[in-house]
């Protein structure tokens, strides 16, 4: 349980505000159609971050020990650092290839731009700390949700009434005590 309330709210904090939430927003503007956008968005999550929990579970598995943990808790402070500086979306991100319709072009889109985001390192690092791949995929697929399915009904207002340097400041806080928690209980061990 642990696993999946964790890896909620890592991502869905660390997504607020996020290239791929603006992605969501300029998705849903350009389409208007909010179910494939959305179903694009938990199957491109579901693949990414299954991948990516995978993978920080095979290396920690492969590299088991007192110095990848701390590794692991420094990787979760470096994060909550990169949290802080805003994303934007880039203009050749923009909306997706064209000629696709609103699911295959959100499904490409968001899986694409999902590789190397702060969302999908900070999923390997779940997966590495808590080396369950469905219960990490299902939280920071959850948390990805919790925080684009609002930016695709609601658009750009959401843009304008959330305040998103304070929720970058939260999720870096949260960040920060994960990498500390981790650090303190390998010292402790």
């Amino acid at each position: 349980m642990e696993a999946i309330i964790t890896s909620v709210a890592v991502v869905a904090l660390a997504e607020i505000g996020d290239k791929t939430m603006l992605l969501a927003i300029v998705l849903a503007t350009r389409f208007r159609k909010p179910v494939p956008i959305v179903l694009g968005i938990l199957f491109a999550t579901l693949a990414n971050h299954a991948i990516a929990a995978f993978l920080g579970q095979s290396i920690a598995g492969l590299l088991d020990g007192r110095w990848f943990r701390y590794a692991i808790g420094v990787s979760f402070i470096l994060m909550a650092a990169w949290t802080l500086v805003p994303d934007k979306l880039d203009d050749d991100e923009g909306a997706g290839p064209s000629g696709f319709g609103a699911f295959l072009t959100t499904l490409v889109a968001f899986f694409v731009v999902e590789i190397g985001d702060k969302t999908q390192i900070a999923t390997i690092a779940l997966g590495a700390q808590f080396r369950d791949v469905w219960l990490v995929t299902a939280g920071t697929t959850l948390g990805m949700l919790l925080a684009n399915v609002p930016a695709v009904y609601l658009g750009n207002r959401i843009v304008e009434r959330v305040p998103l340097g304070v929720v970058r400041g939260i999720a870096a806080i949260l960040f920060l005590a994960i990498g500390a928690w981790v650090i303190v209980e390998t010292a402790l061990r």
